[in-house]
């Protein structure tokens, strides 16, 4: 009831309206042409419903009339009602296969249908409260408008708004069945709600590894700094403080670009971001982890350069993850980083002692999950614990399957 005394002030009741009429363009015409075949459009828009483009042109009426709400959500970043794959409810593409043009056949149909009620609706309704307010003035029209039964004239006065509150009424309530007629018959097709749900499924892995690379960068970039601010203070020695402060500025830098490349993402910019760091810059970490006072002997062999963008990504995270925990957990010790381009894999291994003082070697830590799940995505496996010793990362990331 609520919704009903609403209606009148809402646009979308209006626009619905709208919609129920542009058939009658076509019923009227055909009308003049010849009144004796009512039914003969229904037998006109028949080809027109095998058009692919023609169920286009019919969504996007019906986006633009029927939900104009859920368009202006999806303008401004929402989703329909009940949407969860980010697919509109009405599809405004072209018929894909014969079920689409079937359903865009049935769908010209109905509309005429329900069309051809909304007409009558709209006509005579109208007519009807004139007749009222001519019958209470004492003037009733012609015969041919005449009602079956004459009311009083007081009666008749009282009796006028209601053809038109029984108009708001029947618009409403074909509103309401031509927008739920709309959905299933202009609705997207299973392999369209398909590709959307895996679109979807695509762009929330992607945030989630967008938040991997945030904690590897960010983490590395204060480990760093919380390494060499250390060191610096510790050595009193100005040339010393001078080369911390240097990675740390350096590192600081490459952390805010990488920053700025996951929010770009994040906030669906236009702005294309930054290309993702790869193996061929490693020389840059082994850097960041020397001026950390860590004793890098580094072993890089094969083409980097050459390696798929997936791999060579993800395996420069790997790196950044490992050098990242070792001077967070063991301070500034020997490491050894042995980067292979094998046969058909790439071999990335970090191993370096262990302190005197035991470290918690829980496999339940963010960021050797993080490693274990890159390393997963790509197919391939990495294995992190205690090595002879010390501690290891060996990361085997495949390329044939990549490629």
């Amino acid at each position: 009831m609520y919704k009903l005394l609403r209606a009148p002030f809402r646009p979308v009741t209006y626009s619905r309206w709208l919609h129920l009429c542009v058939p009658l363009l076509l019923l009227a015409i055909w009308m003049f042409i010849n009144p004796r075949w009512p039914w003969m459009p229904l037998l006109i828009v028949i080809p027109f419903g095998f058009v692919p483009w023609v169920r286009l042109a019919e969504g996007l009426q019906a986006q633009f009339l029927l939900t104009p709400q859920v368009r202006e959500s999806d303008r401004g970043g929402g989703r329909g009602d009940g949407d969860v794959s980010g697919l509109s409810s009405i599809s405004t593409t072209p018929s894909a296969g014969w079920s689409d043009r079937w359903r865009t056949l049935l769908w010209l149909e109905v509309r005429l249908v329900v069309a051809g009620a909304a007409m009558f609706a709209t006509v005579w309704l109208p007519l009807l409260s004139v007749e009222f307010v001519a019958t209470a003035l004492g003037h009733p029209l012609s015969p041919d408008l005449a009602l079956p039964l004459t009311p009083p004239r007081w009666a008749a006065a009282l009796l006028a708004p209601v053809p038109l509150v029984v108009l708001i009424v029947l618009v409403v309530l074909l509103g309401e069945m031509i927008t739920g007629i709309a959905h299933r018959l202009l609705g997207p097709s299973a392999a369209e709600r398909l590709t959307a749900l895996e679109a979807r499924t695509e762009q929330l892995l992607e945030r989630t590894r967008m938040a991997r690379e945030l904690h590897d960068s960010i983490g590395h970039a204060l480990t760093v700094a919380v390494v060499q601010a250390g060191a610096a203070r510790a050595a009193k020695d100005p040339e010393f403080t001078d080369r911390a402060l240097n990675a740390i500025e350096e590192t600081g830098r490459a952390a805010l670009e990488d920053l700025e490349r996951v929010l770009l993402v994040l906030r669906e910019s236009a702005r294309p971001p930054s290309q993702r760091p790869t193996l061929a810059e490693a020389d840059r970490l082994l850097e960041s982890a020397r001026a950390s006072g860590a004793q890098v002997e580094a072993q890089l062999s094969g083409k980097l350069a050459e390696l798929p963008d997936s791999v060579t990504q993800e395996g420069y995270r790997i790196l950044q993850e490992a050098l990242t925990n070792v001077l967070r957990h063991c301070g500034p010790v020997p490491v050894r980083v042995r980067v292979e381009v094998a046969t058909g894999r790439l071999d990335l291994e970090v191993t370096n002692p262990l302190p005197e003082r035991p470290v918690v070697t829980s496999r339940s830590g963010s960021g050797l999950r993080g490693m274990r799940e890159r390393a997963a995505l790509l197919g391939g496996e990495a294995e992190t614990g205690p090595y002879e010793g010390g501690w290891r990362v060996h990361a085997r990331l495949p390329l044939e399957r990549i490629r």
